[in-house]
C-alpha cells in the first residue's frame, strides 16, 4: 500500500494490522542459549533463515547498531490485608517531588510513585506492610494511597530502616514483570533472562525484547565484521503491551517514554551523517527505533524554536505535523542537540516521546531493524509497516508458515528494506 505525501496514520484502520496468532506459536520460556533463536532475515523483499549467532554475516560492514541499554526493575510488589486480601502494587515511573529514575531509585526513607494496583476495590484506604529480609535483616516496607486518577495511583513508599535505597527494597521483594502473555510465574531464571546482558540503567517494566539474543561471542563476531555499537535509552512502560483498541489510529493515545542520549553519540551521528548523509544505522528493537527517530524530531523542534528547554517532548503526531514535516538534515538535528547541551552543561539529553511510527512515516535516521515478531494489532507492528510496508505480511506468514516462536521469548528478524 503506498500513500500520498499528505497522507496521515490518524485514519489508518487497525483491522489492517491483524493476523491470527495461535497461543501454541507464543514463547513461554527462553532457549538454553540466547544467541541459539532462529533469525529471519529479510532483505529487499528476499527472505531466508538463519541462527541469531550468524547474525554478522548479514548486516553490511560500517553499520551502526544502536541497543537500548535500560535495564528491567522487579517493579511488582505483592502485599496481603490483614483479612488476607492480595493487592499487587505495579510501579510504573517515579511521581513528583523527582522525575528522575536514578534519582528515585536512589531515595533512601520514602519515594513516590505512579502505580497500577491490583485488586484496587479490597483497598480503600489504609497502610499496607510487607515484610523483607535485607542481608540478614529484617525490614518493613509500607505502601500507602496518596491520590487517584483513572486507572493509575500515586503510592507512597516508607520503609525502615530508612539507609537502604528504593532499588535494594526493590530487588529485595519485587517480582519481575513478565509480560501479561507469558504464563507463568516469574522464576530465578527469568530474573536473568529478561534482561539483556548489556542492561545498566534501571527504569524498564518490560525487557527491550530485540537484545535478548545478544552474547559476548556475537558482539565479539560483529567487531570483526567493523560493525560498531552504541546505546540509548529508552524506560520501556506498561504501555508498550496495550493494543491499539480503536477502530482508527487517530482514537489511540500513545503512552509517555523517558529517553536519553550521550553528547558523544550525537557528536558520532553528526559525523555519521555529515554532507553526504550516508550513515547506515540499525536500531536493535523498536525502542531503540522510537528513541533515535524522537531525537531527530526533538532537533528539529530545536530549530524551530519550539523545544520546551525545561523538559524536552517529542510529540505523539509531531512528524506528521505540516510545522514541523521538513527536510532538514540529520546532521544538523543533531548539531542543534549538541548546541543544546552546551548551553546547558550538559553531556546527556534527557526528555519523553510519545512518538508514534506509522505508514506514511519516512525514517530519517534508521534503515534497518533488528526485532522480535510482535502482537497483532500493536504499534510494533505498525512500526515494523512503516519499515517495509506490505512486505510485513510476507514477513509474518514466513514465519508463522516455518515455525518460528514469537513475542518476547521468541525468535528474531533482521529487517533490511
Amino acid at each position: 500500500m503506498t500513500h500520498s505525501p499528505n497522507f496521515h496514520p490518524q485514519s489508518l484502520s487497525i483491522d489492517e494490522f491483524d493476523y491470527p496468532l495461535p497461543d501454541e506459536r507464543i514463547a513461554q520460556h527462553p532457549l538454553a542459549e540466547r544467541d541459539a533463536s532462529r533469525l529471519l532475515v529479510y532483505h529487499k523483499g528476499a527472505i531466508s533463515q538463519s541462527r541469531f549467532s550468524k547474525i554478522s554475516e548479514f548486516i553490511p560492514s560500517d553499520t551502526l547498531l544502536l541497543f537500548n541499554d535500560t535495564r528491567v526493575f522487579q517493579a511488582r510488589l505483592i502485599f496481603h490485608k490483614e483479612t488476607g486480601a492480595r493487592i499487587e502494587i505495579f510501579c510504573l515511573e517515579p511521581a513528583p517531588p523527582t522525575a528522575d529514575y536514578q534519582i528515585a531509585f536512589s531515595n533512601r526513607g520514602e519515594c513516590y510513585w505512579k502505580c497500577l494496583i491490583g485488586n484496587n476495590k479490597k483497598w480503600k484506604s489504609g497502610v499496607l506492610t510487607l515484610p523483607v529480609s535485607v542481608n540478614e535483616k529484617d525490614v518493613i516496607l509500607r505502601a500507602e494511597k496518596v491520590s487517584q486518577t483513572g486507572e493509575t495511583s500515586v503510592i507512597r513508599f516508607s520503609w525502615e530502616p530508612e539507609e537502604l535505597s528504593f532499588a535494594v527494597i526493590l530487588d529485595q521483594s519485587g517480582v519481575v514483570p513478565l509480560p501479561p502473555y507469558i504464563h507463568h510465574q516469574a522464576s530465578p531464571e527469568d530474573k536473568e533472562r529478561y534482561q539483556t546482558i548489556y542492561a545498566r540503567l534501571r527504569g524498564s517494566v518490560a525487557a527491550p525484547t530485540a537484545g535478548l539474543h545478544f552474547t559476548k561471542r556475537v558482539f565479539q563476531s560483529l567487531a570483526s565484521q567493523n560493525i560498531s555499537t552504541a546505546f540509548v535509552t529508552l524506560h520501556v512502560g506498561a504501555g508498550t503491551f496495550k493494543p491499539v483498541s480503536a477502530l482508527t489510529l487517530g482514537g489511540h493515545e500513545m503512552h509517555a517514554e523517558q529517553i536519553s542520549i550521550t553528547s558523544t553519540l550525537l557528536e558520532q551521528l553528526v559525523k555519521l551523517y555529515g554532507e553526504k548523509g550516508a550513515g547506515r544505522v540499525f536500531p536493535v528493537g523498536t525502542t531503540s527505533m522510537r528513541t533515535i527517530e524522537s531525537f531527530y524530531w526533538l532537533g528539529v523542534r530545536k530549530i524551530k524554536g519550539k523545544m520546551d528547554e525545561a523538559h524536552p517532548f517529542v510529540h505523539q503526531w509531531d512528524p506528521y505535523d505540516p510545522e514541523l514535516d521538513t527536510a532538514i538534515p540529520v546532521g544538523e538535528a543533531m548539531s542543534a542537540l549538541l548546541e543544546h547541551l552546551k548551553e546547558t552543561g550538559n553531556n546527556q539529553l534527557i526528555a519523553s516521546t510519545q512518538l508514534i511510527i506509522a505508514p506514511g512515516y519516512r525514517y530519517r535516521i534508521a534503515s534497518g531493524l533488528i526485532t522480535n515478531f510482535h502482537q497483532p494489532r500493536s504499534t510494533l507492528l505498525l512500526l515494523v509497516s512503516a519499515l517495509i510496508g506490505e512486505d510485513w505480511k510476507k514477513v509474518y506468514d514466513y514465519a508463522l508458515g516455518h515455525d518460528f516462536r514469537f513475542l518476547s521469548y521468541g525468535d528474531s528478524c533482521l529487517l533490511m528494506p
